[in-house]
């Protein structure tokens, strides 16, 4: 009596579970950007389509329009942040901050975006096949670069 009980929880345990997932991952296909490109030429047809089902009609208009057979296009999501194509593509890139050693090799920019000066020792470090290198922050303690 106690197992087939036990088991009828377990079910429904599994069931409502497997069903939140689905709901999640249904949520998450809807608020995708996609683009739908030629797999032949890796040409990209269009950008910036919100919502799977959106992408698969849009992929199916291509396709007829261009008179392509159905491998022929597919579609995937974008990546980065963007909901759309209006934003012109690159504000992702645009937005990042760059941190680590300048090109210059004479300063140094942390996460936090605040800069310094790199010390260089005069010991070589043989594997990384330059010297060792570090900047002093504002408390005045020394980190290491790399």
């Amino acid at each position: 009596m106690t197992y087939s009980k036990n088991r009828h929880i377990w079910n429904t345990i599994q069931r409502v579970l497997r069903e939140q997932r689905f709901r999640v991952r249904l949520n998450l296909l809807e608020n995708l950007s996609f683009y739908v490109y030629r797999t032949d030429t890796n040409a990209v047809l269009a950008r910036g389509i919100d919502g799977y089902e959106a992408a698969k009609t849009r992929a199916n208009d291509l396709r007829k329009q261009y008179g392509l057979k159905w491998d022929q296009v597919k579609f995937k999501s974008e990546r980065g942040n963007q909901s759309s194509g209006e934003s012109g593509g690159s504000t992702a890139a645009a937005s990042k901050k760059r941190f680590g050693v300048n090109q210059d090799g004479k300063t140094f920019t942390n996460t936090s975006g605040q800069s310094g000066r790199v010390d260089y020792a005069r010991h070589y470090n043989p594997s990384k096949g330059r010297r060792f290198r570090g900047y002093t922050d504002a408390q005045g303690n020394y980190h290491d670069i790399d």
